[in-house]
């Protein structure tokens, strides 16, 4: 299979942040997030990407707030947030930042009292008494029919909305492999002829990168989940990296330690991987793909977001983790090892805990090892690929590494060395 639609040239080297507006502030409002829109920036933050702003459905509404996904229009922001001018000022400001925006786009279902269930009633699927429907066991939302042409159109033209009237840079399509591809290729090809846009698919199907630039990296996640409670051997877990490579050429895989299902749903990146919490965020940010950080967890966030009701994240002191993902995403701008085109290579650690791997493009290699255990390791490996001088990204130092090499990490510990032919410019910049 062949990439239909090539990424746009920005989105080599890129990283998403997925920004929950209404737990971000006290307030919950766009204006309220405009403030922290140079924190991120500066962090190297370059595709903002935001949970549907859109009004929620009052029927069957679970909790006071609502589900997100259950929306009421496909047109309309929720005055919750704020108004249509808040959001495109919002974007302006972004884009004069350097950084992108991309929208949730809810296209499987909608709210029980959308727009469209008394426009439109015809475009649902029915139950055998007549009745509007869900497909999926989801209690707030009904599934719309694609086997209807004009609903298909209006959903187009929907989408088209927002490119047009706000500017945005993309979609990330929620429970895409729900949605026939061949929708979603008509939709690519629409939007895009306005302008070129990043599309992200929340699903794990090859075939769908037909249409979409990235696709979520759930297997590898729920691997390591499963390693840190002792299910599986680290080896299960190369196996599906390994499987991601015979991926479509072009295409890339989202990767990451938590999103707002995970942190809901199923605990921190604390309460998951515990001491390899840092460590498996070193591995989204330098295993080839695309690294996800949910919002908060640069401070870190410590709890579980309400997901029906309203929270905030604490943003009161020092935000802790900011300089590590600001120096992550920096050196996937500037090394060629960590964009399009590059090899990875798992190298032999002689351990069964510890993970070392070695990517390379032209002369730029980045060198990655990890100890995933919960004791000490020591470990080595032997690869003539290896042999260089090195400089260490979190201190700056530089390190002469042969190609047979013995270490010893604590449980949790991580070194990133890298070969960077290009200067590094300042993070403010953008590729």
């Amino acid at each position: 299979m062949s990439i239909a639609f090539p990424i746009v040239s920005w989105g080599n080297g890129t990283n998403i942040y997925e920004v929950n507006v209404r737990q971000y502030t006290r307030e919950g409002t766009l204006r309220a997030f405009i403030e922290h829109l140079p924190r991120l920036a500066e962090m190297g933050i370059h595709i903002l990407w935001f949970m549907p702003i859109t009004p929620i459905s009052i029927e069957k509404r679970q909790g006071n707030w609502g589900s997100y996904y259950a929306a009421s229009s496909y047109i309309d922001i929720d005055s919750a947030y704020g108004t249509s001018g808040d959001f495109k000022e919002m974007i302006q400001r972004a884009h004069e930042l350097g950084m992108k925006v991309i929208i949730d786009w809810v296209a499987n279902h909608t709210g029980y009292d959308h727009q469209w269930t008394t426009k439109y009633p015809q475009w649902y699927h029915k139950n055998t008494e007549g009745q509007f429907t869900g497909l999926h066991g989801w209690i707030d939302v009904i599934d719309l029919n694609y086997t209807i042409p004009e609903m298909r159109a209006e959903m187009i033209n929907s989408m088209k909305f927002w490119v047009k009237e706000f500017d945005i840079d993309g979609f990330r399509c929620d429970m895409a492999r729900t949605v026939p591809i061949d929708f979603w290729v008509e939709a690519r090809g629409e939007c895009d002829a306005l302008k070129e846009l990043f599309w992200l698919a929340e699903c794990e199907v090859p075939e769908y990168h037909e249409s979409f630039d990235v696709t979520y990296g759930w297997e590898a996640m729920r691997g390591f989940e499963k390693y840190m409670k002792g299910e599986v051997k680290l080896a299960d877990i190369i196996t599906v990296l390994n499987n991601y490579s015979k991926y479509p050429s072009g295409s890339k895989k989202l990767l990451f330690t938590s999103n707002h299902d995970e942190n809901t749903y199923r605990g921190t990146e604390f309460e998951i991987f515990g001491t390899a919490a840092k460590t498996l965020a070193v591995f989204s940010c330098t295993w080839p793909g695309i690294p996800l950080i949910y919002s908060g967890q640069e401070k870190p966030n410590l709890k579980r977001l309400e997901f029906f009701e309203k929270d905030f994240i604490d943003w009161e002191g020092e935000s802790e983790l900011n300089d590590f993902y600001k120096t992550l995403l920096s050196i996937r701008k500037h090394n060629k090892a960590l964009q399009e085109n590059a090899s990875v290579i798992v190298l032999p650690s002689h351990h069964p805990e510890v993970l070392v791997y070695l990517c390379r493009r032209q002369h730029d290699r980045v060198l990655v090892m990890m100890n995933l255990g919960k004791e000490n390791a020591a470990f080595y490996f032997d690869h003539p690929a290896v042999a260089s001088m090195y400089r260490d990204l979190f201190t700056g130092k530089s390190i002469t590494i042969c190609r047979k090499q013995e270490f010893s990490f604590a449980p949790g510990e991580y070194a990133v060395y890298h070969v960077t032919e290009s200067l590094m410019p300042a993070s403010k910049e953008t590729a």
